[in-house]
């Protein structure tokens, strides 16, 4: 199952103006400081102006680590939310969105699974061994997904992108405060990625009259995707706040490990994409795989990833074809 999640960038100019009121012109006193109203008017100026420069979630500019970008790294492990309507608190809704489409999935699986064991003569070994095979190819291509879809958001559109804006401002504020998504719940934190890895895709094959290896790979693909959050989010906990099963899981590099991911947060952020296992963070990374596309996304439309306005040598060794990742 081949899925396109590669996000177009988008370009949008805010166009800001400021009003100020006229001053009122008055013969000046000689006992007083005639220069006083003047400079509380510049302050007033300065202030306006720096409330209205301020970049909103929603604007071109609003990625961490640009001077201009309005994100800022707060003191101390806070919490921060940028996107209008973001809350660290479970809703309702939110259970109700991840537990159906995780046992619709789990349903449409193991049906799969009997497809399987049906067609294979009910022989329970080859029945296992194709499973089996199918899922650890699903593994890694979602692990592929999730790398590819990482780095569309990092690197290009803004908050007005149709569908993926508040997910790619979102992106941007877990760069200055990467700690907040540990204090998110499960649902609260997986809940998005159930509707564009829901049912829906997985109906839709079934209905197409796809066999059961093409739906038990694509509910698994699925479900890693949505699971991608949770897996990122043990990546930002010391083994001290985790279970020791998930630990477990990091060390078997199941799931995306600490120090893996601990190499993506390191401006410009430009590489270890992958958040499900990590294991195809190597390839890409060495191939330039993403270096490529950003040169060919740049000859097309003129737009430059955002990694490249972090860092001028970047951009510059990816123009003249030097797509190897940063030493060192």
């Amino acid at each position: 199952m081949h899925l396109s999640i590669l996000v177009s960038a988008c370009a949008v100019v805010s166009v800001q103006s400021f009003t100020v009121a006229p001053s009122v012109h008055r013969r000046p006193s000689p006992f007083s400081l005639s220069s006083a109203p003047s400079l509380n008017n510049q302050q007033e100026f300065q202030e306006t102006s720096e409330v209205t420069n301020k970049k909103s979630w929603k604007d071109d500019g609003f990625v961490f680590g640009l001077s201009d970008s309005g994100l800022q790294r707060p003191k101390g492990k806070v919490a921060m939310t940028v996107v209008d309507g973001d809350s660290l608190e479970t809703k309702p809704y939110q259970v109700v969105l991840v537990l159906s489409t995780l046992f619709g999935h789990a349903a449409f699986f193991m049906n799969a699974m009997m497809g399987i064991w049906a067609q294979q003569n009910y022989q329970l070994g080859p029945a296992a061994l194709q499973t089996t095979s199918l899922t650890l190819a699903s593994w890694v291509l979602a692990d592929l997904g999730s790398g590819i879809l990482h780095w569309s958001v990092d690197n290009y559109g803004n908050g007005r992108t149709p569908i993926m804006g508040g997910i790619i401002a979102a992106f941007q504020g877990h760069h200055s405060a990467p700690w907040t998504i540990t204090q998110r719940g499960f649902c609260n934190n997986v809940y998005k990625l159930c509707l564009p890895f829901g049912l829906a895709p997985v109906t839709l094959l079934t209905w197409l009259g796809a066999g059961p290896q093409t739906i038990l790979f694509a509910t698994t693909f699925c479900v890693l995707e949505i699971l991608s959050q949770e897996f990122h989010k043990w990546s930002h906990m010391l083994g001290s706040e985790t279970p020791g099963w998930v630990n477990r899981l990091q060390a078997l590099g199941l799931t995306v490990s600490r120090k893996t991911h601990g190499l993506h947060h390191l401006a410009p952020y430009e590489g270890n994409y992958s958040i499900i296992s990590g294991v195809t963070n190597r390839i890409l990374d060495q191939t330039g795989f993403f270096r490529r596309l950003e040169h060919l996304i740049y000859r097309w439309n003129g737009v430059e990833a955002n990694a490249w306005k972090l860092d001028a040598e970047l951009k510059e060794r990816t123009l003249r074809g030097d797509y190897s990742l940063r030493k060192g």
